[in-house]
């Protein structure tokens, strides 16, 4: 029961259209299948190269690291918290580094490209993104940040074509339907 003082304020027709209702999934289809099929081409090529998990398993790590490093040093494009970040944390494993980030972003792909747990996918992908971003690479990344936050937003039916319809219900998201009246 709500409490008298508990103001409920209704959610606008386009958010509610977007984010909340079925019709909007095809739209969400063909951006999911977008972002994942980056994310799956990206991961894919580092699971296959000997510089991130191979032999050399941290050597890309550490060349991207120490470029984003001299950039902070350069005075702009890196902040100085998030070069001391890279510096200390990423670079002492940078192997283990590698290895997250070449898997982390194939499962992001998958996830995305299937439409299994769209949401929090799109939400690792977003967090990627943004680490890219701090670093001082653009590249595609601000366009793929946006489109995942959107995707995060859009958790309820950004997967409904895909296996969040059946996973999600008896994961114990369901959805019901309702009617419009």
């Amino acid at each position: 029961m709500l409490k008298k003082s508990t103001i409920i304020i209704p959610e606008n027709p386009l958010s509610s259209f977007l984010f909340s209702d079925t019709r909007s999934a095809v739209i969400w289809l063909f951006i999911r299948l977008y972002v994942g099929y980056a994310w799956l081409t990206a991961g894919w090529g580092k699971v296959r190269s000997d510089a991130w998990t191979g032999e050399n398993a941290g050597a890309a790590i550490n060349g991207f690291v120490s470029g984003a490093i001299a950039k902070s040093q350069e005075g702009g494009d890196v902040s100085g918290w998030f070069a001391t970040f890279l510096e200390n944390a990423v670079l002492p494993n940078a192997k283990l580094f590698g290895f997250v980030v070449a898997y982390g972003e194939l499962l992001v792909g998958l996830g995305l490209v299937f439409g299994l747990l769209t949401g929090i996918a799109a939400f690792f992908g977003a967090l990627m993104n943004v680490s890219f971003l701090l670093a001082g690479t653009l590249s595609t990344n601000p366009v793929l940040f946006i489109l995942a936050t959107w995707l995060v937003l859009a958790w309820k039916v950004a997967g409904w074509y895909g296996l969040d319809r059946f996973a999600l219900p008896k994961l114990g998201t369901p959805w019901q339907k309702t009617n419009r009246g």
